[in-house]
């Protein structure tokens, strides 16, 4: 237990603390983040890219010595490995998980392919053959994410020519003078309009909002419950942008999960499965809509329903990029943790499976001397994945419950149930659950079904994937 510590604490600090230069000077990694999402120098990319990964090479050995440790203490509560053991958290047999994870993907994959197929063809007409081959997977350093995971950063690169969403939300909050606990107060009023009670005043007084000025933190967001009841806090460097407006609301979710099941038996304080936790709050952000950002004094006039093609791309490619992204972590640390992959290996592994999920690519020679997953705050932290591809799907299910619920006639899309308590005391009801029950009756107690599908997520993408099939005619999308 105590080599483990000491090897889970190095791993953290390498990636907490491991220095990055640029042009002669430390940058912090928050905003190298950032610039990967404003950069569109390709080479500029490649540097900031490659510089990000040259500090997980320390952690390679103490990532290994970790998976030995966590399989041994899996096999001695009977699991056969670290990765049977996180599947099993799911109210099944874990290999059971696993071909239910697939068939989840299979659901949405025809969503994911054809953007895939048009944001390759979008990327070599900016960059060019050389750069971005058609018959060739994407290169991972030119989609607007450190990790690829998603991809609205490059949404001016690849968005329909006619489709202006009508808005811009990063330039509508910072030109209304939102801060950071503006952004905060704005996500509370969200869920105390569905009637949920106000957040507590140590809230206010012990989370974190903005990095601080004379110290490091990991800047990765986070929410926790520090009682078990109303003690609840969230860590954020937050920016004044649009992203962090989604996930101020993401991270409240978890905080109005955590409170919620504070009733409960301390054995139930979690969600129904840890897909739950993650979707709760994404689920709020769906309804962050023209209709609600006109309610709430950000926007003076809805846009008709022609921008919707360009609002629906926008959330494309952060929420359907993700889920195959969300789907493939966990994937190669399964494969780890059950001998698949060695620590000769893990580079090579982690590659081939980002190729066969994702489609994209490393932009430099990667060797087996690298350890890029450890650039991945969730590797050296040895935080299981594929709730967050759970939440990928769960969130349109709640969406699409909700909105049915709210009485909503329309696009799926264009549902906010911003205001509506009759869904806010349903939803509650689920929340206080926790995970005293198995997570199918949680879904079906808001739901109405126990059985957790992505027809929702098909159906809110609808109209964009038939826009996308038409640009693809006669395109190469295979690699």
């Amino acid at each position: 237990a105590q080599e483990l510590a000491d090897v889970s604490t190095r791993m953290r600090s390498a990636y907490a603390m491991g220095a990055i230069d640029l042009d002669g000077a430390s940058v912090a990694r928050a905003d190298l983040e950032v610039m990967m999402g404003t950069e569109r120098d390709p080479d500029r990319l490649e540097e900031i890219w490659t510089k990000w990964r040259e500090v997980p090479v320390s952690m390679k050995d103490d990532y290994s010595r970790m998976v030995e440790i966590a399989n041994a203490g899996a096999q001695e509560l009977g699991y056969a490995d670290m990765g049977a053991m996180w599947r099993s958290r799911y109210d099944m047999d874990p290999d059971e998980f696993a071909a239910f994870t697939d068939r989840l993907w299979n659901e949405v994959k025809p969503l994911y392919d054809p953007l895939m197929c048009h944001v390759r063809a979008e990327l070599n007409e900016a960059y060019g053959d050389e750069a971005v081959p058609l018959d060739q997977p994407i290169p991972a350093h030119l989609l607007g994410n450190m990790w690829a995971q998603q991809w609205g950063n490059i949404y001016d690169l690849v968005a329909p020519p006619t489709a202006d969403p009508g808005y811009d939300l990063t330039e509508l909050l910072v030109d209304a003078d939102y801060d950071a606990m503006r952004m905060v107060e704005t996500g509370e009023a969200f869920f105390s309009s569905l009637g949920f009670d106000p957040l507590p005043e140590s809230f206010w007084e012990r989370s974190l909002f903005t990095k601080p000025a004379d110290r490091e933190v990991v800047c990765h967001a986070s929410a926790l419950s520090m009682d078990g009841a109303d003690d609840i806090r969230i860590k954020m460097c937050t920016s004044v942008n649009a992203d962090d407006f989604e996930t101020v609301h993401h991270e409240l979710g978890h905080n109005y999960y955590q409170r919620a099941y504070k009733e409960q038996s301390p054995i139930y304080w979690d969600g129904a499965n840890g897909g739950f936790h993650e979707a709760i709050g994404d689920m709020i952000a769906l309804s962050i809509t023209p209709e609600y950002l006109q309610q709430i004094g950000l926007l003076d006039r809805v846009p008709d329903a022609s921008s919707d093609l360009g609002l629906l791309m926008k959330r494309a490619l952060d929420k359907v990029a993700f889920l195959t992204f969300g789907l493939m972590v966990d994937r190669c640390r399964w494969q780890v943790f059950d001998g698949t992959l060695t620590p000769e290996t893990y580079n090579e592994g982690w590659w081939n499976l980002r190729r066969e999920y994702q489609g994209v690519r490393p932009p430099t020679e990667r060797t087996a001397d690298h350890f890029d997953p450890g650039g991945k705050y969730h590797i050296p932290n040895n935080v299981s994945y594929t709730r967050y591809f759970i939440a990928g799907i769960l969130q349109f299910q709640f969406h699409k419950a909700a909105c049915d619920l709210a009485g909503w006639d329309g696009p799926l899309h264009r549902c906010s149930i911003y205001g509506n308590e009759d869904v806010g005391e349903r939803f509650n009801a689920m929340l206080e659950m926790g995970a005293s029950q198995p997570w199918p009756e949680a879904l079906e107690a808001f739901t109405g079904s126990s059985e957790m599908n992505g027809s929702a997520v098909v159906e809110y993408f609808a109209p964009l994937v038939e826009w996308l099939e038409e640009q693809n005619e006669g395109r190469n999308c295979g690699m």
